[in-house]
This record gives C-alpha cells, sequence and structure tokens, in this order.
C-alpha cells in the first residue's frame, strides 16, 4: 500500500498520474544495445539472467554477439544503491537533480526521446519506494512506458554517476531522521 501511495504521488507530481491506473504501462521490452548491435529483450530475461545467471534466447544471442560477459551485465543489474524515496523525489526535482537525470537519459531512455527525465524520475522514485533501494533491473521494471532503451555500453559510467549522486543523499537523510 506504501508503495502504491507513493507511486501516485510521484507520478501525479509529474503529470503522469495515468500511469497510476494502469500497472500494465511498465515496461515489458528493453531495446538493448551494445557495441553497435541491438535488440529488443523482454524484461523477463533480464529477470532470469538477474535470478538465475543464464542469458538465453535473444539476450543470450546479443551479449555473445557483443562480446559481452553475462555476468557483468547481471552484476549490473543487481547491484542496489540505498536510496530514500522521498529525499531522492526532492532531490531529482532540483537543477542538480535534473542534471543526474539529463545525463542518465542518455543510457536509459524512451524509445521516442521524450519525456525521458520525468518518466526516469518515477522509475527511480518508484522503485526505491519499495525497499529503500533501487537496481537497474527494478529501475527497467517500473519505467512507465511499455519499452525502454538502455545502451549497454554506458550503463556501467550511468550507474556509477547515479551512485555518485545518491551517496551524499543517503548520508543526509540518515543525518536528519
Amino acid at each position: 500500500m506504501k508503495k502504491q501511495i507513493l507511486a501516485a504521488i510521484a507520478l501525479a507530481s509529474l503529470g503522469l498520474g495515468t500511469l497510476t491506473a494502469n500497472p500494465a504501462l511498465a515496461a515489458q521490452r528493453v531495446r538493448l544495445n551494445y557495441r553497435g548491435f541491438s535488440r529488443t529483450v523482454p524484461v523477463s530475461l533480464l529477470e532470469m539472467l538477474a535470478n538465475t545467471g543464464e542469458s538465453t534466447g535473444v539476450l543470450g544471442g546479443l551479449l555473445n554477439q557483443a562480446g559481452q560477459d553475462p555476468n557483468e551485465l547481471r552484476s549490473v543489474l543487481t547491484r542496489p544503491l540505498a536510496a530514500d524515496p522521498v529525499v531522492l523525489d526532492r532531490a531529482l526535482n532540483s537543477r542538480p537533480g535534473e542534471w543526474v537525470l539529463d545525463y542518465l537519459g542518455q543510457s536509459i531512455h524512451t524509445g521516442a526521446g521524450t519525456a525521458n527525465r520525468q518518466a526516469l524520475r518515477a522509475a527511480l522514485v518508484l522503485s526505491a519506494s519499495d525497499d529503500g533501494q533501487i537496481t537497474l533491473l527494478e529501475l527497467l521494471q517500473n519505467y512507465p512506458t511499455e519499452e525502454v532503451v538502455l545502451e549497454g555500453d554506458n550503463i556501467q559510467a550511468a550507474y556509477n554517476r547515479l551512485a555518485s549522486f545518491l551517496r551524499p543523499l543517503s548520508v543526509l537523510f540518515s543525518w536528519i531522521f
């Protein structure tokens, strides 16, 4: 229930309130781009990689073609970052937060290239609202479009930038509360 309330608040503040009524608008597919190769992969294959370490089907083929180690992708998909959803929402609605969203949006974005900042902000806050942590897999699962584009070659740098942004926020939150 708490997650639904936070989701409604986050999405309403972004003007995306209609998305809360239809959870089917969460990303079902990820267009994964690696080293000049691009494939559309069901989120379920990324979930399977995260849970079992197995990369099969289209995902396995893409990773093999790109010479990408599935364990590296698995690590980035599942490595958690601590984030309080309320503090995160406030921080992402600041100028430095918007800059971080724009930077992350180069690696994780909508297929149409519109409303990237808003979609990414909503996905981040929703991901943190459940357990106070964000993983890339949760971010993809909570992305408020049917398809999300993931630039695999840049994702580690984007993850590091997000971690750098969140680190002082978690310290600030623990100090205040």
